[in-house]
């Protein structure tokens, strides 16, 4: 995702329309190797992956600052700016899918323990490959998912505060 590609005039959002992107995956990758590595490097894809999601909330609290300049509503705006971006964020990038990835590959690495009697090695990188198979088909309906569970419950509350402050 080159942002010279880019049609003009669209702004490019580097927390999402860039490589950057992908740090919000981290964690679904080290979920995908727990098998083979230190809980530490999992544990790292965390941080890598909770870095990128405070990150981008950051930034989207930054420009609503900024889109908002010194108009009333001002500071909550900000704050809904970052509580939303953070919460979907949080769910879509790392809770939700760490988890789904973490238990693809326990129910893999079991399953392959009951059903083969390959060596642990073969199990364990083939449980890695599943989790890592598995990381681009669950993004999207991770996404919509988290879409519909904040349209549905927190955004409500937003949009009730916005009509208070007009």
């Amino acid at each position: 995702m080159d942002p010279t590609d880019e049609k003009p005039g669209k702004t490019v959002d580097i927390y999402r329309d860039t490589w950057v992107r992908f740090l919000g995956y981290a964690n679904e990758v080290g979920e995908a190797f727990r098998a083979l590595v230190p809980v530490s490097v999992v544990w790292g894809s965390y941080a890598v992956a909770t870095a990128y999601v405070t990150t981008d909330a950051v930034d989207k609290g930054k420009k609503a600052a900024v889109a908002h300049g010194d108009n009333p509503g001002r500071t909550t705006r900000v704050a809904v700016a970052v509580v939303d971006t953070f919460v979907w964020q949080a769910l879509a990038s790392v809770i939700i899918p760490g988890f789904t990835i973490n238990r693809v590959c326990a129910a893999s690495l079991y399953l392959l323990g009951k059903s083969t009697k390959w060596p642990l090695s073969i199990r364990k990188w083939t449980t890695t490959a599943i989790g890592l198979s598995t990381i681009p088909f669950i993004i999207t309906p991770i996404d919509r998912s988290v879409d519909f569970l904040l349209d549905s419950s927190l955004r409500k509350i937003y949009n009730e505060e916005e009509k208070k402050q007009e």
